[in-house]
Order: structure tokens, then sequence, then C-alpha cells
């Protein structure tokens, strides 16, 4: 489990992504409209930098794993763990039995 805090909600996160976005023609670089952003909304460049990243991922205009197919990956990650785990256990106590049971009938 994350020990970070998300100080930001979705929907200031949200209008931070669309205020680089929409400003970003009005500075020299993405890097500067950033920095100008995050300045404005208390957070750091590259916390910003890494929502627009993500925001960009989520909406197609860049490559890679969308939020929410990363977030379902996780979860089957922890219930095939999980399930592997229960397996585990199942075929001790299995074999456990099956030895008791073989010592009850050898009396």
């Amino acid at each position: 489990m994350s020990t970070t805090t998300n100080k930001f909600s979705p929907e200031v996160r949200a209008r931070a992504v669309r205020m680089v976005l929409d400003h970003e023609g009005e500075h020299a670089s993405r890097w500067a409209t950033v920095s100008s952003v995050a300045s404005k909304i208390g957070c750091s460049p590259h916390t910003l930098r890494e929502w627009v990243n993500e925001a960009e991922v989520d909406t197609g205009k860049r490559a890679g794993v969308p939020t929410d197919v990363a977030e379902k990956l996780k979860a089957l990650e922890r219930e095939n763990r999980e399930l592997k785990q229960a397996n585990e256990i199942l075929r001790k106590a299995s074999a456990y039995f099956a030895l008791a049971e073989l010592d009850r009938r050898s009396k």
C-alpha cells in the first residue's frame, strides 16, 4: 500500500492539466508552462508534469497503459496472488488430512 497521500482532489488535478494544455502556446516550452501552473496551484512541477503525461496517456495522445487498465491489472494480480496462497493452504491441508487418515487406518 502506498504511503503517500493525495493532497489534491481529482477536480484540481484535472483543472491543472487543462491549464497546462490551454496555456502551452504562451510559454517557451512545456516545462515553463508546467512550472508556471504548478506555482499557482501549489504543487511541484514534477508532480504536475506526471499528471499531464498521465492525462495524455489516458486520452491516447501518448503511448502507454491507461490508468483504468493499470488499476484492473493491479487488482487481477492481487487476486491471482491471493488465489495462489489459498491453493497452497488447501494443498497443505489436504496432505495433512491424508496422512492423518492413513495413520488412523494403520492402527
